[in-house]
């Protein structure tokens, strides 16, 4: 299923406020089993992580988004599975020209709540508990990621969640992370 039925069928317009939707590539793809809605809550998920505002202004509420936000595709989402790519670009490197740990951190935080949104009621509220990740090698400048997240327990308070980074052209994971995710309900005040 591509975005643009999602996006016709969701609010019967475009939205052309963001530089690329999030869901855009060809190659996206949504499992027949997830609802449609989910698909679309994921989608709207991966551009609003960061607000319409220029890399330079730096007083911006998370203005670290803003930074991977546009190289950050998704490729395919299915329940309790998301899966990404994310380009390395230099202003995502470290000294040494390979991904800033912290970026990688963040990536996996923002995919990890990707994922268990695709699990969890829409009146949840998430917030990250714990992330614990690996480095087991670089990923160089220019080169293209393949970030997968899968679901491996969710429960009625708190979901865990495993992130993995694969360089593309040879699948060599990369940095490994695992998430606990808890759960708490949006107050009705």
């Amino acid at each position: 299923m591509k975005w643009e039925k999602f996006r016709e069928t969701g609010t019967g317009t475009t939205d052309t406020t963001m530089p690329t939707p999030p869901v855009s590539s060809e190659a996206t793809t949504a499992s027949k089993e997830i609802d449609p809605n989910s698909v679309l809550m994921v989608a709207d998920f991966f551009k609003a992580i960061a607000p319409d505002s220029s890399v330079n202004d730096f007083t911006e509420s998370d203005f670290f988004s803003i930074l991977f936000q546009s190289n950050t595709k998704a490729l395919s989402i299915s329940r309790g599975r998301v899966s990404c790519s994310v380009i390395v670009t230099p202003s995502l490197s470290n000294f040494f020209n390979g991904l800033h740990g912290g970026a990688v951190a963040s990536i996996a935080e923002r995919v990890a709540m990707a994922c268990v949104k695709t699990v969890v009621s829409k009146d949840k509220h998430l917030f990250l508990g714990e992330l614990s990740t690996s480095y087991l090698s670089s990923a160089p400048i220019s080169s293209e990621l393949v970030v997968e997240a899968s679901v491996v327990r969710t429960g009625r308070n708190l979901s865990v969640v495993t992130v993995e980074f694969k360089i593309k052209e040879t699948m060599k994971v990369t940095y490994l992370s695992r998430a606990t995710l808890y759960h708490s309900p949006i107050s009705k005040l």
